[in-house]
């Protein structure tokens, strides 16, 4: 294991301890390296019964990918095109698959910050996934804050919420906190943070066999804790207005409404690349119909044309690098992305039988 994953077993439950904290524990390659060796292990070793994935901080679960390294490795070579940034995308997307199918339990600890790259480590399929959130959870789908795409299964997992929720969560990028992720469906149960440390001494003291029906035995007196939604109380807004039909059509709709939660996402969407929401809309659509294998293998090859086009380049540059939060957006505005830019990102990079992501099923 490299410095920033720390695995043990305890009680017949594999153990995994994100520890990068000065970087709210960003995925880098050697971690999605690191996570895939240990989760294959596990996943056909008889002594193991179930997984927990959890942070040695409170800050956050994982804040997403290593952008730093992102542009890093983009800038490194003509048009992107680095053999690491193809390795990690490769192998953080079959790292996802492999834990939406885990066949044991699969418990997240989703304290603190959980974004982009954060969320595929966190949401495991229907038949393995214990999703746990806190007061201090700060979820969100953030990619189009820096001219990328909500990956990592994404395409899958926002195009299942209800409603248009996944539309205005991938279209915005805009964080939710707990009872918001309970009522999109990205988490089940909801923990006081004052209590993650009884929960942490429960999981080690039960076997791993008995820990799901543990877990949601510790969660229940707490089920009404987490408050009210917002998204609840602003759905029938939601599906009007992000139920339009093109990416100008719902901030028309967004511009006709004065309220307050309409005019927060409005003023979100303004800041957004064009031409990445408007991907970004097409995604979700697509992955609607689409499984997990194949949701996966458009997003890779939409993240190979996104980096070719160097619009994430550019929105890491205005939001990290240089921090000018100025980011000049290709095409600059709306009204210039037409649809076969749109198709473009979609369009077929490796022929089937050779695409990277190939052997998902």
């Amino acid at each position: 294991m490299s410095e920033f994953v720390q695995t043990r077993v305890a009680n017949r439950t594999g153990m995994i301890t994100l520890d990068r904290p000065k970087a709210l524990n960003s995925l880098s390659l050697a971690m999605v390296r690191d996570l895939t060796e240990v989760l294959s292990a596990w996943r056909n070793d008889a002594a193991i019964d179930a997984v927990v994935i959890g942070s040695s901080s409170e800050k956050a679960l994982c804040a997403g990918g290593d952008i730093r390294f992102f542009h890093d490795c983009g800038h490194a070579t003509p048009m992107g095109g680095s053999a690491l940034l193809e390795d990690f995308f490769t192998e953080e997307y079959a790292l996802n698959h492999l834990i939406h199918f885990y066949p044991k339990p699969y418990i997240a600890l989703m304290d603190g910050v959980v974004m982009g790259g954060g969320m595929g480590i966190a949401q495991g399929g229907p038949d393995c996934r214990i999703r746990i959130v806190t007061e201090k959870t700060k979820m969100a789908m953030p990619e189009v804050n820096i001219g990328l795409f909500p990956d990592v299964g994404g395409s899958y997992f926002l195009s299942r919420a209800p409603g248009q929720l996944g539309h205005y969560l991938g279209l915005t990028g805009l964080t939710i906190g707990a009872a918001d992720a309970l009522y999109v469906g990205l988490a089940d149960l909801f923990v006081p943070q004052a209590q993650m440390g009884a929960l942490k001494e429960l999981i080690e003291a039960t076997p791993g066999s008995q820990l799901r029906a543990a877990i949601g035995a510790f969660a229940a007196p707490f089920s009404a804790d987490a408050g009210a939604s917002t998204l609840a109380a602003q759905r029938d807004g939601i599906d009007r207005h992000f139920g339009a039909a093109s990416v100008a059509a719902i901030m028309a709709s967004l511009e006709g409404d004065d309220g307050e939660f309409a005019q927060k996402a409005l003023a979100a969407m303004r800041q957004r690349s064009p031409l990445m929401m408007c991907v970004t809309r097409e995604l979700l659509l697509r992955g609607a119909s689409q499984g997990v294998a194949d949701c996966l293998r458009m997003e890779r090859t939409v993240v190979r044309h996104n980096f070719e086009h160097g619009e994430v380049l550019e929105g890491v540059r205005a939001l990290v690098i240089d921090k000018d939060n100025a980011p000049k957006w290709n095409p600059a505005s709306l009204d210039q992305v037409d649809a076969p830019m749109v198709e473009r990102f979609f369009a077929p990079v490796w022929p089937a039988p050779a695409h990277p992501l190939r052997h998902l099923d």
